[in-house]
């Protein structure tokens, strides 16, 4: 989909869906006409909501990864083992 503005006025691209599932396209049309308009004007609602929301900055892959497991009942910290030496694992008995 291509957007420009030329002399104030937009020019405004389409986007094509293919494949999409049935079951899919069924809720879509639901939720439209609950919302009392088009599918077509639900989905580009949909669409607007989606890439105006404002991206939450990564804190690193560290703190990525604890996000995923926030809900698994560490409460604990984990310390950093940023300046420590490393050992190399020994493997005999």
């Amino acid at each position: 989909m291509i957007s420009l503005v030329i002399e104030s006025r937009w020019i405004v691209g389409q986007l094509v869906v293919r494949n999409l599932e049935n079951a899919v396209k069924t809720q879509l049309q639901r939720r439209a006409k609950r919302h009392g308009r088009s599918m077509e004007e639900e989905v580009r609602d949909i669409l607007r909501s989606a890439v105006s929301e404002e991206e939450i900055p990564s804190g690193g892959l560290g703190t990525d990864i604890s996000r995923l497991f926030v809900k698994a009942g560490l409460d604990l910290d984990v310390p950093e083992l940023r300046g420590l030496a490393i050992k190399p694992a020994t493997f005999e008995s």
